[in-house]
């Protein structure tokens, strides 16, 4: 919850405003300021107060306790031109919280941590489980000291600027080790525990089981990401509670998937008793990984037979691809989810050109693999090959990636093996159209002229299937200085079937800052003027040109009587 606190009139209409667009994320504190601060403060893992900074300086101070454990809180002013993260900037998520707010309201967000400042992803921020010298090592990291990375289990982290050696070191492992004087360890969610228990088996037992068997074998609790069992344990209230004590969730599959699993000791008793010959291996194995503890029993003090039993599995993290649509150019054109994906990545592969758009973005420690035109395929193939290695990769495109861009040749190669994210993007075709008018109004179509892996018979017919659809067509890839005679070619077919008057657009580098249009006819266009830098969007037997601007109309019955309602 969002406790919001304010002083004055003006607080308070930007504090509702807040609370109206987020009914179920805050409560307003009434009364004196000081006993709102304090309530919400005990009651709100987070605040957004309308007051000067220095007085919510003075009345938090008192307040202040492990910065772990206190919430995150916010200070917009009274003409809410700022939003200022004030305490709990990581833990209590007060950074981000600023931005959003900021967003909301038309407020500059400011943040002053220091690895917000400079672009660097902080080691508290990773959300993984992190012990050690912290503050140390940030401080490192910040002063550009060379910081050693021991990944000891592959997982997708964000970029990092780390070395191979260094005086401090950033060690990702679920060993239970401690960590060194200038060291932090991050503890990845890489542990399994496949439980079985008989029925009514006491929670200290089926948890002193998974902690033994965990220390016995040196695995840290902290990268226990689940507990597996079968269905019909899945309600066992010492397996739950289990689950309850590690701050993990439960995970249950039927009997029948389990059966199908090959485990080093299956057994007549849990066969007999759900229908599988394992539950504790067999849950852990499911899907895939190291057997790091095989099944063991829980040894009961009073000679009784264990009524619990467990095993462990390191299932190493999936790698993760990203494939981002830059958009056509502009810099405002680019998404904010694909803003976020070049920073998450630690590994950008893309075109040269590209790359430069971008590289501003990009966080401290990014590794960029970047080549020239031709090599779509190679890119894709590196791409899906650094995130089968455990990385997080973004893999760039102009536009939206899935439109003749990255997206089809790297989900070619991507197997099951990695997490695959899509991020669209402003195709060509949308930003010239906008430049245009509206000439994609109606139902349309895009086709790429390059025969380079299309061959022209092809094409071409696609080209006369939508000149005689009536489709407005829009060609991508229309000329080069090598393939010069296809879009005559292409217009002509169009021209069988269209008006000489019909409208054309042409857009030369939509969005940037050279760019260039011009709305002509399918008689006056000349081809010459056309190079790979265009898209040209041929209209169809209804597009207009009003007021300079193409307009293909909806088809609405609308146009022919203004007497329907439908619009």
């Amino acid at each position: 919850m969002i406790g919001l606190i304010s002083a004055t009139a003006a607080g308070a209409a930007a504090r509702d405003r807040l609370a109206a667009a987020w009914p179920d994320r805050t409560r307003v504190y009434e009364g004196p300021v000081g006993e709102a601060v304090r309530t919400a403060f005990a009651e709100c893992e987070q605040l957004v107060c309308f007051l000067a900074t220095g007085a919510v300086v003075r009345l938090l101070a008192p307040l202040l306790g492990d910065k772990t454990a206190d919430p995150g809180v916010v200070c917009v002013d009274e003409g809410g031109r700022f939003a200022v993260s004030l305490v709990g900037g990581h833990g209590g998520g007060a950074n981000e919280l600023a931005c959003t707010v900021g967003e909301l309201l038309g407020a500059e967000p400011v943040v002053t941590t220091a690895t917000d400042s400079v672009g660097l992803a902080a080691l508290d921020t990773l959300g993984l489980p992190y012990e050690g010298s912290v503050a140390l090592v940030s401080r490192a990291l910040l002063d550009g000291e060379p910081v050693a990375l021991e990944a000891e289990v592959p997982w997708p982290l964000p970029p990092l600027p780390t070395s191979t050696r260094g005086t401090c070191a950033v060690r990702l492992t679920d060993r239970d080790v401690e960590p060194g004087e200038r060291e932090v360890l991050l503890r990845p969610p890489s542990l399994v525990v496949g439980v079985g228990a008989s029925r009514g088996a006491p929670v200290e037992e089926v948890l002193g089981l998974i902690q033994e068997a965990l220390r016995e074998a040196g695995l840290s609790p902290r990268s226990v990401a689940e507990l597996a069992t079968v269905d019909a344990k899945a309600q066992e209230p010492g397996i739950l509670g289990a689950a309850e004590r590690l701050g993990v969730p439960l995970v249950t599959y039927a009997a029948e998937e389990l059966a199908s699993v090959e485990v080093p000791h299956p057994s007549d008793a849990p066969l007999d008793a759900v229908g599988t010959p394992s539950v504790a291996e067999a849950a852990a194995l499911l899907r895939g990984g190291e057997l790091l503890v095989p099944k063991r029993k829980s040894v009961r003090a009073d000679g009784r037979p264990a009524m619990a039993t467990c095993a462990v599995v390191r299932r190493p993290g999936r790698g993760r691809l990203a494939v981002v649509g830059l958009g056509p150019g502009a810099r405002d054109l680019l998404t904010p989810r694909a803003a976020a994906e070049l920073r998450r990545a630690s590994v950008l592969v893309g075109l040269d050109q590209y790359v430069d758009q971008i590289r501003d973005l990009l966080r401290p420690g990014t590794r960029v693999l970047e080549s020239g035109l031709g090599a779509e395929e190679e890119r894709a193939r590196t791409a899906v090959a650094e995130a089968r290695a455990g990385h997080a990769v973004a893999l760039i495109g102009s536009g939206d990636a899935g439109v003749y861009a990255m997206a089809s040749p790297a989900l070619a190669e991507a197997s099951d093996d990695i997490d695959v994210v899509g991020v669209p993007g402003v195709t060509a075709a949308l930003a010239a159209g906008t430049i245009l008018g509206a000439p994609l109004g109606h139902d349309h179509v895009s086709i790429s002229l390059s025969d380079l892996h299309t061959p022209w018979e092809v094409i071409e017919r696609r080209v006369r299937a939508a000149a005689e659809a009536d489709l407005v067509v829009t060609f991508y890839n229309p000329r080069s200085l090598g393939r010069a005679w296809q879009l005559p070619k292409a217009l002509a077919v169009l021209a069988g079937h269209r008006e000489p008057g019909t409208p054309v657009g042409v857009v030369r580098n939509a969005s940037r800052p050279d760019e260039s249009s011009r709305v002509t006819t399918l008689a006056e266009l000349d081809p010459a003027t056309v190079d790979m830098m265009t898209v040209v969007t041929v209209g169809n037997t209804a597009t207009r040109i009003v007021a300079g601007r193409m307009v293909t109309p909806r088809g609405y019955r609308w146009q022919e009587s203004t007497q329907e309602g439908d619009r």
